[in-house]
């Protein structure tokens, strides 16, 4: 179980590695200038590279969490309330990956994206999501 839990660290510190930057891409191009195609398509560049980095760290990530909870039984029994709450949380993990990867659709296409103050906002979700799954893990409040 040691190495399931130590594998399922490594990938979701990956995983949150490039949900802390890829929000800042977006950020950048959101800024750049319509004049500088250059530097857009560069940037474009590095964030679906990014996200397909983050979507293949993720899969391991949530795997190996799975495998935690249903084939170790952590979380099962009176007092487990915080591996739902925490599950809660990673269902939010999942669904800000997901509006990342729509924003940058957004972004690819040319439609209407927000401006960057919002997505300098926008970055710091995942701070908080981490900061709650990090709390519910370690302290176990309920």
């Amino acid at each position: 179980m040691l190495w399931v839990k130590s594998l399922h660290i490594v990938f979701v510190v990956s995983w949150f590695a490039g949900l802390f930057y890829f929000p800042r891409i977006l950020v950048n191009l959101a800024m750049v200038p319509a004049a500088s195609i250059a530097e857009r398509s560069r940037l474009l560049l590095m964030a679906g590279k990014l996200l397909r980095f983050m979507t293949l760290i993720a899969v391991p990530a949530v795997l190996l969490g799975l495998w935690l909870w249903l084939g170790f039984g952590i979380g099962r029994g009176p007092g487990s309330g915080w591996l739902h709450a925490k599950l809660v949380v990673v269902l939010g993990v999942i669904a800000y990956h997901w509006a990342c990867a729509r924003l940058l659709r957004r972004f690819e296409q040319g439609g209407a994206t927000p401006g960057h103050v919002w997505l300098r906002w926008f970055n710091e979700i995942p701070v908080i999501l981490l900061l709650l799954a990090v709390v519910l893990v370690v302290v176990k409040p309920f």
